[in-house]
């Protein structure tokens, strides 16, 4: 069996890469325009660096909000393609990590971020497209609540204010009614 597989890996990795590098001018061009660092890539660059994160969020509408304090990093990641933001902190007394990333598909002219963190075990997803200025991006996706067994429909807003202040501002709808949650000022360190 290992010889058989010995054998055939190499035959199977010479019929990919043969199929890939037998493309046609107009078909490289394409995959070329697909992977290239746009000005949209360029532009969520301007956000990397580190920053404090200060956290409002609402567990329900006759509840007072409550505060918290994080920082995070964002870097570039796979060739200034995608945007990874990392996020440490402390939640009710207990260490808070988690981690985000951020693309623009270049032919699809949309947004995808995804969050995940050590409060859960499952993973937000969601896609956006921003507004004329390039300075707001409105996110929808879903998020599961364990409270209630299911997801439920959420929507993001993220606003660059300037060079050194953004804004993220998150809304989850419960019973057909849509409640914000969770607000994050983020000033640049």
């Amino acid at each position: 069996m290992k010889s058989l597989t010995k054998f055939l890996l190499p035959l199977f990795i010479l019929a990919v890469s043969s199929s890939i590098f037998a493309q046609t001018e107009a078909e490289q061009k394409l995959w070329m325009e697909y992977m290239a660092v746009s000005p949209i890539h360029e532009s969520m660059a301007k956000c990397d660096g580190e920053w404090n994160e200060d956290i409002t969020f609402w567990m329900d509408e006759t509840s007072p909000p409550m505060t918290m304090n994080a920082t995070c990093t964002n870097k570039m990641i796979l060739g200034g393609r995608y945007q990874e933001s990392v996020t440490s902190g402390s939640m009710m007394g207990m260490p808070f990590e988690g981690k985000s990333t951020l693309a623009y598909d270049n032919f699809k002219k949309m947004y995808y971020t995804t969050w995940i963190d050590n409060m859960g075990t499952g993973m937000m997803y969601m896609t956006g497209t921003s507004d004329a200025t390039g300075k707001k991006i409105n996110f929808t996706g879903t998020q599961y609540d364990p409270l209630v067994g299911k997801d439920l429909d959420a929507r993001q807003v993220f606003t660059i204010i300037d060079d050194n202040n953004q804004l993220m501002e998150m809304y989850i709808t419960k019973d057909g009614k849509e409640m914000k949650t969770m607000e994050i000022k983020f000033k640049r360190k």
